[in-house]
């Protein structure tokens, strides 16, 4: 059996210091000193110094850290889902062929902004061995790499910072006349942010303003950077259970698809979808950028669609400088250039904005050059009205999958600006670019879709926006109120009624759920009834699915039997796979179990 000594202490009102030693018999090892300005930790050969600005180290070992959203996670580990820590062996490096090769020198000095710049932005771990490893350093670092690379790649416990298990786990690898050496770095003002943002978004997943503006005055009195702030933000976000499970679904399509060198329809489908629900659960794109970006998303779809080919023939009259301009892009051209940006954005087909950014570059030069300055003039023309339309597509999806979304004066004038715009072109163009796919959309929600309707009609006939902002957030107080009802009566039922719930138990309910309501914030307004009724057969109608069908689904993988419940029953399909992604985690079962059917379903939206 081994012991540990530790030694716990702060450099400063930032940075915290954990050190660990391991040995068979510890209790006689003497491994630090400390005076005014630096604390050293040491062994034969080895030595990591803490002062107030930087760690130093000599000898063998490394740095890991759990990977978060902001570090650059290599390929390699991308591929490899089991694959949790970022390991970096000191004098480490690789060759152009993609070997890892090793130096004798292992000195390094590294301020304390860039380990948690470069790790993680809260917890940073330093290690070097003793007894069990001999030769040069670069034999050592090869000799530790081999003893414990995998394990440290994959460790739990350095998420956890749980140090006594991983200690434990560590040095059962090595030998018995070892010391094993581990110093944690905390950044205290970023764990306090950090801490603080989960606690509001874990209650509130949509921050209030006044709440958020205590965040800011945390960070500006912490003196935190944004650049952090946002890497701690899109980490917490992600180590929501919901968001986990979406973005993990994602980034595991997207591996396969990138062993295989192609995607399918189907795939991309499944990724469209989830980009759907990432919108819905206020994901931010920055936890899909790095995915996509890494593993090269935008070479897997390398069929080059009709839609694509038309936009390179209506392109390429920009460049002709034979032709008069008003004659190379037409209105019609317009229309079938903006049909064309809905396909790909449908599609996800970044090769459309790659044609768009290879024609502005060509016309600058041919400016340059002396051309006519009026090409560039008729492509920022051509970018406005993309812009009006993909500024339109995010604001309407917002308000469609979005719950609780804010609906504000400023957008609902820029969608009506937008609106105008385009239906110069060509009559109805705004309502056929925005709408008809939308409208048609599986996992458009009964409350999303209210609102789309909404909005649709005020556009049509010129509503004022201030009528506008009166039906739309009457439907989101609907939304919230049945939101709030449903999470009450489900919580009610839990813990006081057994599963059939007579009509006198109903109204009792009805009473109960008015004084929770009371209760919490004082709403002493009756509930309309209709919401209350809607929420009771909804439930029942979950109930039966989760006790009747879904095991049947999961057992035969019935898929016609899971897409049948979803149309007939009206439940918001988001909703559903929360639901079964909360009995799959109650029984312990695999959300593979369940895979080939959603996709299977997804295929065909």
């Amino acid at each position: 059996m081994h012991q540990e000594l530790r030694l716990h202490g702060h450099i400063d009102d930032s940075i915290e210091y954990y050190v660990t030693v391991a040995a068979h018999q510890a209790e006689g090892c003497h491994f630090y000193e400390r005076d005014d300005e630096v604390l050293r930790i040491f062994s034969p050969g080895n030595e990591v110094r803490l002062d107030r600005t930087g760690l130093r180290h000599w000898g063998n070992g490394g740095t890991f850290c759990e990977y978060m959203y902001g570090i650059d996670q290599p390929l390699p580990d991308l591929l490899k889902r089991e694959v949790k820590n970022r390991l970096v062996m000191y004098g480490a490096s690789y060759r152009d062929n993609g070997e890892l090769e090793f130096c004798d020198d292992t000195s390094e000095r590294i301020p304390y902004d860039t380990i948690f710049e470069e790790g993680h932005a809260i917890s940073n771990c330093f290690f070097f061995v003793t007894g069990s490893i001999y030769g040069a350093l670069k034999t050592q670092q090869e000799g530790l790499l081999c003893l414990l690379g995998k394990v440290l790649k994959r460790t739990p416990y350095v998420a956890a910072n749980d140090d006594a298990r991983l200690v434990d786990e560590l040095f059962g690898l090595l030998g018995h006349k070892s010391h094993f050496y581990l110093i944690r770095l905390l950044n205290k003002k970023h764990q306090a942010y950090a801490e603080l943002f989960r606690n509001l978004y874990f209650k509130y997943r949509t921050i209030p303003d006044e709440e958020y503006e205590n965040l800011t005055v945390l960070a500006q009195r912490l003196g935190i950077s944004d650049h952090q702030q946002k890497r701690i933000r899109i980490a917490v976000m992600y180590a929501h259970r919901d968001n986990r499970m979406v973005v993990d679904e994602y980034r595991d399509i997207l591996v396969d698809c990138h062993l295989r060198g192609t995607i399918s329809r189907q795939e991309n489908a499944r990724l469209t979808r989830l980009k759907t629900l990432a919108t819905r659960n206020k994901i931010p794109p920055a936890l899909f950028d790095p995915l996509e970006e890494n593993l090269k998303y935008d070479k897997l779809v390398d069929q080059e669609q009709d839609y694509i080919a038309e936009t390179r023939e209506i392109l390429s009259g920009l460049l002709l400088n034979r032709l008069r301009l008003d004659q190379a892009i037409t209105r019609d051209d317009m229309v079938r250039l903006l049909e064309a940006k809905r396909l790909a954005m449908n599609n996800r087909d970044y090769l459309f904005d790659q044609i768009l950014l290879e024609t502005s570059k060509a016309c600058d030069e041919m400016v340059f050059a002396g051309a006519d300055v009026a090409s560039v003039e008729k492509l920022s023309s051509i970018i406005d009205y993309f812009e009006h339309y993909e500024r339109s597509v995010t604001e309407i999806n917002n308000l469609a999958f979005m719950v609780g979304v804010r609906i504000e004066e400023p957008v609902l004038r820029g969608l009506q600006r937008s609106c105008k715009a385009l239906d110069r072109l060509d009559q109805g163009l705004f309502d056929r670019l925005l709408f008809k796919d939308l409208l048609s959309n599986k996992f458009l929600g009964f409350y999303g879709r209210r609102k789309v309707l909404i909005l649709r009609q005020a556009l049509r006939q010129g509503w004022s926006v201030d009528a506008m902002i009166d039906a739309l957030q009457n439907v989101s107080r609907d939304e919230n109120l049945y939101g709030r009802l449903l999470g009450i009566v489900k919580e009610q039922l839990r813990i006081k009624y057994a599963r059939a719930v007579t009509w006198q138990d109903r109204s009792a309910l009805r009473d109960e759920v008015a004084a929770i309501l009371v209760c919490q914030d004082g709403e002493k307004e009756p509930f309309p009834e209709q919401i209350f009724y809607d929420v009771m057969v909804n439930v029942e109608k979950e109930f039966f699915y989760l006790q009747e069908l879904l095991p049947r689904i999961i057992r035969d993988s019935d898929i016609a039997l899971r897409e049948d419940f979803l149309i007939n029953s009206g439940l918001d399909r988001f909703y559903i796979e929360e639901l079964e992604n909360s009995y799959l985690l109650r029984h312990g079962l695999d959300e593979r179990v369940l895979s080939a059917v959603r996709k299977s379903t997804d295929g065909r939206d």
